[in-house]
Parts: structure tokens; sequence; C-alpha cells
């Protein structure tokens, strides 16, 4: 079934091969991101060239997950466009990296912003249109950092999609009688492929990262980052997060998994949610709302 699409951050990294990928596998995609007509229209102009070369169906739209407007304007443009949003897959993220007492209560507030109240501008935007529907699929890219190992330095990002993830799993038994679906794809620390550790943010309060780089933590940067590239294989692809993603949108109704995980590193996240995600299960069902584990058919 080809689905109109909507993913968010696909500029680059994980986002932008997922774009590609759903494309090729013969979905209409289109590709969320900031300034197109700014810093990105180079962006937007290789997409137009892709989409071409290749015949498929990749748009760029400006979606700016910062903004309310422009998210809201983004949707309203798809769903005119189609009469229709089936996929929503909120990717939009963004690193930071340094000792944590380092960067100031706004800096985690960006992060935060960033990783988890854009989806909330998204889901306000296009859940309303899957729940006329009665169908939708809503993807949430993860991270293994919410339950996995969690070496140093990463501090605000690792809350920040820590309150992601956990959003995803209440949004899903709240999304589950409208016959919506989620899912929710958990990527590992790929080191290299990506430009997550190349463009993470830096703390803003120079004189605390410098006490901590003088300091007994001074070698946590370069022992951290190189111990992460030394668990990862040297065959890790993180183009197998896009496949992942693509995978979860070409399953029926009502099969599509929970969670994925795509972690090369192995980092014990895949264990940890495990348990978490059953014991959710366990306490929905002595509550008397099991059923919410399982999107309903509305059709």
């Amino acid at each position: 079934m080809k689905n109109v699409i909507v993913i968010t951050g696909a500029s680059s990294g994980f986002g932008l091969m997922s774009a590609r990928a759903l494309a090729h596998a013969g979905h209409i995609v289109y590709a969320g991101m900031r300034e197109t007509h700014g810093r990105n229209a180079s962006r937007v102009a290789e997409l137009q060239q892709y989409a071409k070369e290749f015949d498929v169906d990749l748009r760029a739209i400006e979606m700016d997950v910062a903004s309310q407007s422009s998210v809201d304007a983004a949707i309203a443009q798809i769903v005119q466009a189609h009469q229709r949003l089936d996929v929503v897959i909120h990717n939009a993220g963004h690193m930071a990296y340094g000792p944590a007492e380092a960067f100031t209560p706004e800096q985690f507030a960006q992060l935060y912003d960033t990783n988890v109240l854009s989806t909330q501008r998204v889901n306000r935007a296009a859940l309303p249109h899957l729940r006329r529907q009665g169908k939708g699929l809503v993807v949430w890219v993860s991270s293994s950092s919410v339950r996995g190992g969690t070496p140093p330095y990463l501090a605000p990002y690792f809350a920040a999609k820590a309150g992601m993830d956990s959003l995803a799993v209440s949004y899903a038994g709240e999304l589950a009688r409208w016959g919506i679906e989620t899912s929710i794809v958990v990527p590992g620390a790929f080191t290299q492929g990506t430009n997550h550790f190349a463009h993470a943010g830096a703390p803003a309060d120079e004189a605390v990262g410098k006490a901590y780089a003088d300091g007994p933590t001074g070698d946590f940067g370069e022992v951290a980052f190189k111990g992460l590239a030394s668990l990862e294989p040297a065959d890790a692809d993180p183009e197998s997060v896009a496949r992942a993603i693509v995978e979860v949108v070409a399953k029926p109704f009502g099969q599509r998994p929970f969670r994925v995980h795509v972690d090369p590193s192995e980092d014990g996240a895949e264990i940890v949610n495990g348990v978490a995600d059953r014991v959710r299960a366990e306490l929905l069902r002595r509550i008397g709302l099991g059923d919410i584990l399982h999107p309903r058919s509305i059709g």
C-alpha cells in the first residue's frame, strides 16, 4: 500500500536516510526540514534531483518543529494535497556533548524543545486527521540511551530522549482505540555515518567545562567516545535504522511491533525495555485496560 508519510528532521542523518528508503519502497514521502529557502535550499534541490533520478515520490516540505504555526501549515498542506495522512515519523532531534553542570538551564530547555516538545507540536497538528480517518501509524525514533548504557557527558540528550520515549509510550495507549498504531524504533550509538556527534551542542558555561576538563574527569570525553566506537561492529550501518522503519511501515495493521531495536553495539537497552514494556502491559491488564495494548480497527 502506498502511504502518505511525513518525517521530521529529514535534512540529514536517520531522517534523510529513512525518507529516501521509504520513497524507494513506493510511498509518498514528505521530508520535513526548516529553512527550505535558506540554509537547506541546497538540500531541497538535492532531494528534487534524487526523486527525479530514481523516479520516486520524495518531497521536501518546510517544517520547523520549533514553531507550531510552521508545523500546522506543513500538515495542512499535505492533507490538502492528498485528503489523508497515513504515517507520522518523529525523528527530529539534537545532541549535546559535555559535562551536565556546564550546560545552562536554557540549553536544557532548548534541547527538550527539539527532542520532546517538537513531537507534541506535530501530534497536535496531525492526530486530528488520523483520528478522523480512524487509522494511522505514529513512529517514534527513540534511543538506546533511554534504558541502555549511559556513558558520561551526554546527560541533556539522554534526559530529553527519555522524555520523548515516555511520551511515546503514553500516546500508544491513548491512540489505540482510535485505530492508530505506535511503533518505537530504538537506534543504538552509531558513531559513524551520521552527524549526531559532529554537530552536537557544547556547554555554554566554559569555566565549568574547563574545571571538568582540568579535573579528575578530564579523560571522560576521549575514553567514552573511543569506548563507544570500539563496541560498534565494523559493519554497523546507520542505514539499518531506515530499513527498520521501512519494515515497520510495510507490516499489516495490527502486526506492527511496539518496539524495534537497531543496536549493533548491544548496550542492553533491548533487555531493559523488554522488562519495562512487559510491566506496562501487565499493569494495563490488571486495571482493566488490556485492550489498549493493541490498536482497534475502526473501519
